[in-house]
């Protein structure tokens, strides 16, 4: 499943579809048209009427975790690690519809707000940059030379309501269970000079206190890689079970949010990541390249 928008969540009626719903939904669809059921059926196994199973089917609901195990044993579905993920989608799911984020509260960050909801319960994040350095990974400076290049943000207090939201997103680095981040950037995006040689040797010398994390992993595709199978612009695979069965792709366009939801297709950009890791430098030789070029900015 492809969505478009500036937002990841549709309203229908009283009822609102997340990204994570919309996952969650395709997935008991496949499994029960897999198991040759129909929703008739699914709805008599739930007690409940069809309207219910349409609803949980297409994102419109949040999914209890009984139905959910009643529907596996009823679709015959013995994978429990497969179960287990969608268990931890349906959570998760639960989790992003009843909390008001601290996003939300900033008119600013309205374009990100589902975005930065989903990385609020992200376990793991996948990360190809061409041309900027990740947002979890950009200090003040760097992020408000952006702004100012951007030409959308004119008001200063907005640009702040911005430089503050990157701090807030980046405490999800730290504590007891940090997010998981695999970042691959492209040689580009270190050396375009935003704000200036001074501002960017310091984002560099911040890229490589970061890369000492343990939950981070940092890779530079360097020039001389050659052609690469990433040219199609930036992406992020966000993972939300333990065992990396649920992924769901996100890209930003100048006009438009994407989320790839549908597991065939996030697959292949799973793999087109994997391709460009695998051309990058190694994470010591990245941090060696970076460090190099931090010194040569700063002098």
């Amino acid at each position: 499943m492809q969505t478009s928008g500036t937002s990841g969540a549709r309203a229908t009626g009283n009822r609102a579809s997340t990204v994570l719903g919309r996952k969650l939904g395709g997935e008991l669809l496949r499994l029960r048209v897999a198991a040759d059921r129909t929703q008739a059926e699914a709805a008599q196994v739930l007690s409940a009427t069809q309207t219910k199973v349409v609803k949980m089917e297409r994102g419109w609901v949040p999914v209890r975790d009984p139905d959910i195990a009643a529907l596996c044993r009823f679709y015959e579905v013995h994978d429990d690690g497969l179960v287990s993920h969608l268990l931890h989608l349906a959570r998760s799911d639960r989790e992003r519809r009843k909390v008001k984020g601290w996003w939300n509260d900033t008119p600013s960050l309205a374009l990100q707000a589902e975005y930065i909801s989903m990385e609020d319960v992200a376990l793991r994040i996948k990360q190809w940059q061409m041309a900027l350095i990740p947002g979890l990974f950009q200090t003040p400076e760097y992020t408000r030379a952006m702004c100012i290049a951007d030409m959308m943000w004119e008001d200063v207090d907005r640009i702040e309501d911005i430089v503050a939201g990157r701090a807030k997103r980046q405490a999800r680095l730290y504590g007891d269970k940090p997010l998981q981040i695999h970042a691959v950037i492209w040689e580009a995006a270190l050396r375009q000079l935003m704000g200036g040689p001074q501002v960017m040797g310091r984002q560099l010398a911040h890229l490589s206190h970061l890369a000492e994390l343990p939950n981070v992993q940092i890779q530079v595709l360097p020039f001389r890689a050659g052609a690469h199978p990433c040219v199609g612009g930036p992406f992020h695979v966000l993972s939300f079970a333990e065992d990396a069965a649920v992924d769901v792709v996100h890209m930003d366009t100048p006009r438009s949010t994407i989320w790839i939801e549908n597991a065939e297709e996030s697959a292949v950009f799973t793999t087109l990541f994997a391709r460009a890791s695998g051309a990058g430098l190694s994470p010591y030789d990245s941090a060696r390249f970076i460090d190099s070029l931090s010194k040569e900015m700063s002098e």
